[in-house]
């Protein structure tokens, strides 16, 4: 897959909180040109930095950002912090000073871009958080954008891991008509298929027992926050999965499981081996330690369902006529105002 834009028209973009890349790096497949991308770390912002300098990469808070200059871009998108919303923390929403959606509308409204994408963990669709849910679409609403949100699993759009996301799409009126959710594409590719071939490339004898195992897609992988300890594949329940593939999930490995190593090793997996089930490509280099560059890549959103979305919503900017919908698409389709 080609990971450059090449459309004739031009469709410009930001994005904030932009990490390492995962969500810009799909929308720019997707169609859309980064005018620039922010993010206040800085390891995601040398990542940025090294891999798409002329995204304009901007290290900053977002609390303090300015983005008025930006005025009548296409595409406002932005993966918000996670923890404010996941099971995995307190889960305080609003009362938590990670949240950064009333930030992201005070931007909107800065900008007054066609559309909006913002993502966030699954948790977000809960019942705990529907008020506020309202919230935001009416705020939207009141800058004249009609909202629709999904949750999307990254398994059904390529990405070998389950992986559901909030997925929050915002037109402006005129294009709402022409936006339909990507369809689903069937028979994600599983980790034996995506990261066989670096599992083996030391010559590990237990190679082709492991591949027997890991014939299925992974369970979510999970960045954390700075809160959170070292590099690991997540929880309790996740490490037992990770464990039914032939992953050890304790931590990341340096290097992949060498010729001396016995058939029997549960190998862990390296930063490029989780880089790929992420959907990055190969030579997306990240930057910094091994804990910061695992979770820049465990927080991302995958390229793949970026651009499925960004597809889409750039189908809708272009007034493209749908086609008959699918029934995955009808079903999709329907309106989640709560």
């Amino acid at each position: 897959m080609s990971w450059g834009a090449s459309v004739s028209q031009r469709f410009t973009s930001i994005e904030i909180c932009a990490g390492a890349g995962g969500m810009a790096l799909g929308l720019e497949s997707a169609g859309f040109e980064h005018l620039t991308v922010f993010d206040n770390d800085k390891h995601a912002h040398a990542t940025l930095l090294h891999n798409r300098p002329q995204w304009n990469p901007q290290l900053c808070d977002v609390k303090s950002l300015d983005c008025s200059r930006y005025q009548d871009i296409d595409l406002f998108a932005g993966g918000v912090p996670c923890p404010p919303f996941s099971i995995a923390g307190q889960q305080k929403g609003a009362n938590d000073e990670r949240d950064l959606f009333p930030d992201a509308l005070r931007l909107i409204k800065q900008t007054q871009p066609k559309a909006v994408i913002l993502e966030n963990v699954r948790g977000f669709s809960g019942a705990r958080f529907t008020e506020y849910r309202k919230y935001l679409i009416r705020e939207l609403g009141q800058l004249g954008f009609t909202t629709q949100w999904q949750v999307l699993k990254a398994s059904d759009y390529g990405v070998p891991q389950l992986r559901p996301r909030f997925i929050l799409v915002a037109l402006q009126q005129e294009y709402v008509p022409f936006f339909v959710w990507p369809d689903v594409i069937p028979n994600p590719p599983t980790v034996a298929d995506v990261i066989g071939d670096l599992m083996g490339t030391e010559g590990w004898p237990g190679i082709d027992r492991w591949l027997e195992k890991a014939q299925s897609i992974a369970p979510t992988l999970v960045g954390g926050s700075k809160k959170h300890g070292g590099a690991d594949l997540g929880p309790t329940r996740a490490k037992r999965q990770w464990a039914e593939l032939g992953v050890d999930g304790k931590g990341i490995a340096d290097a992949p499981p060498r010729s001396a190593d016995p058939i029997d090793k549960l190998p862990r997996l390296t930063i490029p081996m989780v880089s790929r089930l992420q959907g990055f490509p190969d030579d997306w280099a990240f930057q910094g330690g091994k804990t910061a560059q695992y979770r820049q890549i465990g927080n991302a959103l995958p390229p793949f369902v970026a651009q499925h979305v960004g597809i889409a919503v750039k189908r809708a900017l272009q007034k493209v006529e749908l086609e008959t919908p699918t029934n995955k698409q009808l079903e999709l389709a329907g309106m989640n105002v709560a």
